[in-house]
């Protein structure tokens, strides 16, 4: 029987735990690369069509550009290519030559990108272009964890093309909210802080940073996706422009957005415990899992597929576990690990009695139900499930959550906790003082929870914290 490290021991050694016990993932044979398990890529997969749906309702375009970028492009901008060089890996030799040209291995696709987006776009008619592609990436890490930092990970890059700067940036705090952050609520179940990058923490070459920054059980801040105003350099650098309709040629105003397997990390610190995974029933593979404890004459596995099937008519995504061989303990501790939301046991004497043992994962309380009352039941419990994971999360984030009046103070909570603290009391020395002691702004929010305007905007407040 599976067991885990509890959180307050020791949370890394827990985390590793869930990992490698509920089968997600595990480390590749080259240093920083992972192997992701069925187990874990199906939950990829769950994020992916959530996300994906959400990015083509906001008008994009799925594409496919190359792995394998010229060295020259990143070159021609000067801040992208100093914020990335420490983390590229680069091909020098193929076909057994040295190459006449260095190719980069994608950190990202801003450069590659714009380069096409210069091809397709001539006309204000080509506008707005918006584009998006599922890919790999590698970033040469240095202390590679699994899902969280490693040197090749999976994410989505979108990059979109302007014709104004207000449309651009309008257009990047639509993703922000209504891809990011609203995945992240209504399906992650995982209130996320929205907010604008410093100077310090801003994306290479650009012109503004918006986030959504998670917050662990253990207090620390995890970046869940970022949305970038990239203003007009990397249209000045690749001549992105297009002609107006009077003729005039202007460049454009472009953005670039991405979130990655990260999110598994995420989703695995912030409602994990210490029986393994636990399930927002709206990304869950498994919604319900009905269990077979133990059998007679095969009357509790009849019943069981019954219910199963009911289940599946309605919409909800069940599975039978019927291998009544196996000892119920361990296959129990084998669906809390795995984070299953709704469990449906049923016995010999359950089906005598024409009832059922619910088990709801996140709370880990248990209901007996009328066995013509179950699908019911499983139906009105999934969406409750959701939105108290939620309203949980919110309750654990808030907790740790301190505002402080001066940088002192914000530096003690920020060691195990998160500081909310005037950026005025911080600035740019400050966060340089903080960043010193392993402590970062992770970005900045208005009082009323609204994005600020600028790095300068008035009555900001700084959330530092350590992250992942």
């Amino acid at each position: 029987m599976a067991v885990l490290t509890a959180q307050e021991d020791d949370f890394p050694r827990w985390y590793q735990d869930v990992l490698t016990k509920a089968k997600l993932a595990e480390n590749g044979p080259a240093r920083g690369t992972i192997v992701i398990r069925p187990n874990g890529y199906v939950l990829w997969e769950r994020m992916h069509a959530e996300v994906d749906g959400r990015i083509k309702a906001a008008g994009a375009q799925n594409a496919y550009f190359p792995l394998l970028i010229p060295m020259s492009f990143f070159e021609r901008e000067a801040q992208h290519v100093e914020g990335f060089s420490p983390e590229l890996a680069v091909v020098t030799h193929g076909g057994g030559k040295e190459l006449a040209e260095p190719l980069a291995i994608r950190p990202t696709s801003e450069t590659v990108i714009g380069e096409y987006m210069a091809k397709w776009i001539d006309s204000y008619r080509d506008l707005p272009l918006i584009l998006n592609q599922w890919a790999n990436v590698v970033r040469w890490e240095m202390r590679p964890r699994i899902f969280l930092r490693t040197t090749e990970f999976l994410w989505q890059e979108g990059h979109t093309a302007h014709a104004t700067e207000p449309e651009a940036r309008q257009y990047a705090r639509r993703i922000l909210r209504e891809v990011y952050e609203d995945f992240m609520r209504n399906i992650l179940a995982m209130p996320v802080i929205v907010g604008r990058k410093t100077a310090r923490e801003r994306f290479a070459g650009a012109a503004n940073t918006m986030t959504c920054e998670g917050i662990m059980r253990d207090a620390k801040a995890l970046q869940m996706g970022t949305s970038h105003e990239l203003g007009q350099r990397f249209s000045q650098a690749f001549e992105i422009a297009y002609s107006t309709a009077d003729g005039t040629r202007n460049h454009c105003w472009t953005t670039s957005w991405g979130a990655s397997t990260r999110m598994l990390g995420g989703l695995i610190m912030c409602h994990g415990d210490d029986f393994g995974l636990v399930l927002p029933p709206a990304l869950a593979p498994v919604q319900a899992v009905v269990v077979v404890v133990k059998e007679s004459d095969g009357a509790v596995t009849r019943a069981a597929s019954a219910l199963v099937d009911e289940l599946k008519a309605i919409g909800m995504r069940a599975k039978l576990d019927d291998n009544s061989s196996q000892g119920f303990g361990w296959r129990a501790t084998e669906w809390d690990l795995q984070g299953v939301p709704i469990r449906v046991e049923l016995g010999p004497r359950d089906v005598a009695d024409s009832a059922a043992l619910l088990f709801r994962r996140d709370t880990r309380e248990k209901s007996s139900v009328g066995l013509s009352s179950v699908v019911d039941a499983v139906r009105k419990l999934a969406p409750r499930i959701q939105s108290d994971m939620l309203s949980a999360a919110t309750a654990r984030r808030d907790a740790v959550i301190v505002d402080c009046a001066t940088l002192d103070e914000a530096r003690e909570v920020a060691q195990a906790g998160v500081a909310r603290v005037p950026w005025e009391l911080v600035g740019d020395a400050g966060e340089a003082e903080l960043a010193a002691g392993g402590l970062t702004v992770r970005c900045l929010q208005r009082s009323d929870g609204l994005l600020p305007e600028s790095d300068d905007d008035t009555g900001a407040l700084a959330y530092v914290a350590r992250a992942y």
